[in-house]
């Protein structure tokens, strides 16, 4: 059986809304019983009340039928409505990409002033964002531990929060905890360099820890262990490190993780406080036992 996004309801044959892509029972089955984010996206109120004596009406009626072909359901952004989560996995990917040919062709003070949140040049503030993006490129086990978290876990939250919120929220805590790196560097005369998704990421395991603290995940793709373990198996490890670099080795911005996660458990809460509901697993796909059974093997 299937679970109702909204409800949590046992359902043998579920409605699979074909604008959003959730699953509902018989009673949330129509886009406005699940407030389906499709429904700001019907009609077109421009237009509407064109007479054709009024160039100006005209022109505003044709704006937005292109906007509305452009943005309605079918129209190409219908892409990313509800996709955040692997457009900003997409675009790590091409980042990293992007970071191989700028050292390869303009070298490495290119690279981190282009990539890297620094406080040598913090007024660069567009690596504010684009520090948000970039990995190491010295291996894959900064940019993989990030991706496979965000792959599994950013969707859920998505879901959870709404695609313009969760977008939101990973660019404010990503962009957040660089800048509280740095700044602790400046604070400890330490010149500081940042770059990395782990303060957004953080906050996402922030979010589930507050909305659904017993979703099981499996660390090593066989342990399992609710998910608050591993958030705050993570967060001890970086308050260590804030403290003992030298148990952990240097290179890890600890305090920025612990600003993600902080981010993210207060914006977890707010949301809890606001009614958002979790549900009781992790749904990609088909599997057995229903439509998008599954659990996040982290």
């Amino acid at each position: 059986m299937a679970t109702c996004d909204v409800c949590g309801k046992q359902e043998n044959l579920p409605y699979r809304c074909r604008h959003c892509g959730g699953t509902y029972c018989g009673d949330h089955r129509l886009p406005e019983a699940h407030d389906c984010p499709g429904l700001q996206n019907w009609g077109d109120p421009g237009g509407v009340f064109d007479s054709g004596f009024d160039d100006s009406v005209n022109e505003q009626g044709r704006v937005a039928k292109a906007r509305q072909r452009v943005a309605s359901t079918g129209g190409p952004l219908s892409y990313f409505r509800g996709n955040v989560a692997y457009l900003f996995l997409g675009i790590i990917l091409v980042t990293f990409v992007a970071e191989q040919l700028v050292l390869a062709t303009l070298g490495y003070d290119a690279f981190i002033a282009i990539f890297v949140l620094s406080s040598n040049h913090l007024t660069y503030v567009w690596t504010w964002v684009t520090s948000v993006f970039s990995h190491s490129p010295n291996g894959f086990f900064h940019i993989f531990g990030n991706g496979i978290v965000l792959f599994f876990f950013g969707p859920l939250v998505e879901r959870y929060v709404g695609s313009k919120t969760f977008a939101a929220l990973f660019l404010v805590s990503g962009i957040a905890a660089g800048l509280a790196q740095v700044g602790l560097g400046l604070a400890l005369g330490d010149p500081t360099a940042v770059l990395g998704a782990s303060g957004a990421i953080m906050a996402i395991l922030g979010v589930l820890t507050v909305l659904n603290p017993d979703l099981k995940v499996y660390l090593y793709f066989f342990i399992p262990i609710p998910i608050w373990v591993l958030t705050f198996g993570y967060a001890a490890l970086s308050v260590a490190g804030v403290f003992s670099v030298d148990l952990f080795g240097g290179g890890v911005a600890h305090f920025a993780h612990l600003i993600g996660l902080v981010i993210g458990l207060a914006y977890g809460e707010y949301a809890r406080r606001q009614g958002v509901r979790a549900t009781s697993q992790v749904q990609f796909g088909g599997g057995p036992g229903g439509p998008g059974r599954g659990r996040g093997p982290f």
